[in-house]
């Protein structure tokens, strides 16, 4: 059975074919439309591509920024512009069938637990550390999702008060209407205000990172430091065998291997960590993972 699965961001609407084996067998891009109705148009006609291309109906997932309110039906998200509006029930009127809808950052903990860097292992964590913190949990190749579908909002969590204090920082309204969220210290627009607030520079997170080793020693030892402790707080709360990690300061080198040393610092005594690791998907891992979200709903 052929499977699609809709990567749908703030620029581009991208569905991918994938076949029994999990291969990509095509693909098909639009750019996101700036009105809600486009919008919803768009992903339908995503949806009416993929079984065109494929010849019949087949399961198709939409990994989406963003979280849908059970209780409402409604949509909260930055870079869409859907908030406020029944998004999942209006694809599924305009495509004319049921879709499958992920948070983004869910379904690249899903495609990482079961074809990717997560491959095998039972608890697999995603955290994706870009413009936002945000990730998910699967057990058994399964996603972890409750009843508010808020887990995972990991960068919504408080930030540790005693490294705050430490350094004197500022606190700071998040998205969300919360203060103090970690998000607001760790996501890249985060990282970019620490340096600001401890050198006083304005300066851009690569830029931070090409200069690590020299003047923005301390943001990044602070932002290593203030990391681990979310890191240290997931490994407490799932312990996990692995954690993956994705989004645009994922890519920085020689990422992984400092901020393995600052959760060990972080652990409770001499209690090892949960490992960490990069996300090996590339850009398809999120389609990946809602086409395969989708197949597990059509095989359930």
């Amino acid at each position: 059975m052929t499977v699609a699965g809709i990567d749908l961001g703030g620029t581009k609407c991208e569905v991918r074919l994938f076949d029994t084996d999990w291969n990509e067998v095509a693909r098909h891009r639009e750019p996101t439309p700036k009105s809600y109705e486009g919008l919803v148009q768009t992903v339908a006609n995503q949806v009416a591509w993929a079984e065109a291309e494929s010849g019949e109906k087949l399961p198709v997932g939409i990994g989406a920024a963003g979280l849908i309110n059970p209780q409402t039906g409604l949509a909260l998200t930055a870079n869409l512009p859907a908030t406020d509006k029944p998004f999942p029930a209006d694809i599924n009127d305009a495509a004319g069938r049921p879709i499958t809808y992920v948070n983004d950052c869910r379904a690249l903990a899903l495609s990482e637990a079961v074809f990717g860097a997560g491959k095998g292992q039972n608890i697999v964590m995603s955290l994706i550390l870009g413009t936002g913190i945000g990730g998910g949990i699967v057990v058994d190749q399964s996603l972890l999702q409750g009843p508010t579908l808020t887990g995972g909002e990991f960068g919504h969590t408080s930030a540790p008060a005693h490294i705050v204090s430490r350094h004197n920082l500022p606190i700071r309204r998040c998205g969300c209407g919360r203060l103090g969220c970690i998000e607001t210290y760790v996501a890249g627009p985060g990282l970019a205000a620490l340096a600001e607030t401890l050198t006083g520079q304005k300066v851009t997170p690569p830029e931070i990172a090409e200069r690590r080793h020299g003047d923005m020693s301390e943001v990044w030892d602070v932002w290593c430091t203030l990391a681990a402790e979310m890191i240290h707080s997931l490994t407490l709360t799932a312990d996990p065998d692995v954690i993956v990690l994705g989004g645009g300061l994922s890519q920085i080198d020689g990422v992984i291997q400092d901020l393995s040393v600052a959760a060990q610092k972080a652990q409770i005594g001499d209690f090892s960590t949960a490992r960490l690791t990069l996300a090996q998907g590339g850009d398809s891992s999120g389609a990946r993972g809602a086409a395969y979200a989708a197949w597990q709903e059509a095989n359930t």
